[in-house]
């Protein structure tokens, strides 16, 4: 039948409907996966649909699935949906996202923050993960077989200034990916394995704000990013695709609890 590494496989993508999550998607379904497409309403998955340049039998392979990583009313009607079907053999947690009341700046002190909007990005970021992990992983516990990957962040994982909410929140991601790979390993065998991609600097909505003023150009704080990358250039989404092939792959059996940063060598570069 079909020579595609991941025919007859099912994947959940949270967060489907931003840039970096269809990007994901498509990647899945491109390697034959039946991909659910997640998004806050079926209107947001169309649009990030129409966005998706592919072949017609590789986007019939997406499907819109509605479902907010906070409400565990439509998270437990979009798990039961997809256990309708076979259940996730691969879950994607890249829900996500910044505010920037939740962090620092020259008029916005850190004795001043707004804790309801750092509240909100902790967790878009990490209770959203969790969440979705025990709606989309339940049933693969049972069938003691799954490949779960959260998107963390290079933030996560070397201080970075301003970002408070953010950088706590997919800190805790990181934590998380490795307990739980640790757990599941422990408790339901070796078939389930968690594993994470931190990002390095991609432009995206969420964070445009410190990136580029008004007029496009660079901020300093996004010069200093640029600076500090021996690649000198921003992420693009297609960068996460090889990553997230080698965590999925079916040959990747023992790689488990690791997280593998995409970011142009920021983490390699002490700055001289």
């Amino acid at each position: 039948m079909s020579g595609l590494l991941l025919a007859g496989k099912r994947a959940v993508i949270t967060g489907g409907s931003g840039v970096l999550g269809r990007a994901l998607a498509l990647a899945l379904a491109e390697d034959g996966a039946t991909v659910y497409l997640g998004a806050r309403s079926l209107e947001s998955a169309r649009r990030a649909l129409e966005a998706v340049q592919a072949e017609a039998q590789v986007l019939a392979r997406i499907k819109p699935l509605v479902f907010d990583v906070l409400d565990a009313g439509s998270l437990k009607g979009a798990a039961a949906a997809v256990e309708a079907e076979g259940g996730a053999d691969i879950l994607v947690n890249a829900a996500g996202g910044n505010r920037p009341e939740a962090s620092t700046a020259p008029d916005r002190d850190f004795f001043a923050l707004d804790l309801s909007a750092v509240e909100e990005v902790v967790n878009l970021n990490f209770t959203g993960t969790l969440r979705a992990t025990q709606a989309f992983g339940a049933g693969m516990a049972r069938r003691r077989q799954g490949c779960i990957v959260n998107i963390a962040s290079m933030a996560a994982v070397r201080p970075l200034t301003r970002v408070v909410g953010y950088r706590a929140a997919k800190a805790a991601v990181v934590n998380f990916t490795q307990w739980l790979a640790v757990h599941l390993a422990q408790t339901y065998g070796p078939g389930l394995r968690v594993n994470a991609i931190a990002p390095g600097f991609f432009l995206t909505e969420q964070n445009r704000y410190l990136m580029l003023r008004e007029d496009g150009s660079l901020t300093e704080r996004a010069q200093t990013i640029l600076a500090h990358t021996p690649q000198n250039r921003f992420g693009v989404p297609e960068d996460l695709l090889s990553t997230l092939r080698y965590l999925v792959h079916p040959d990747s059996r023992f790689v488990t609890g690791v997280v593998i940063p995409v970011d142009g060598g920021f983490s390699a570069f002490g700055g001289v």
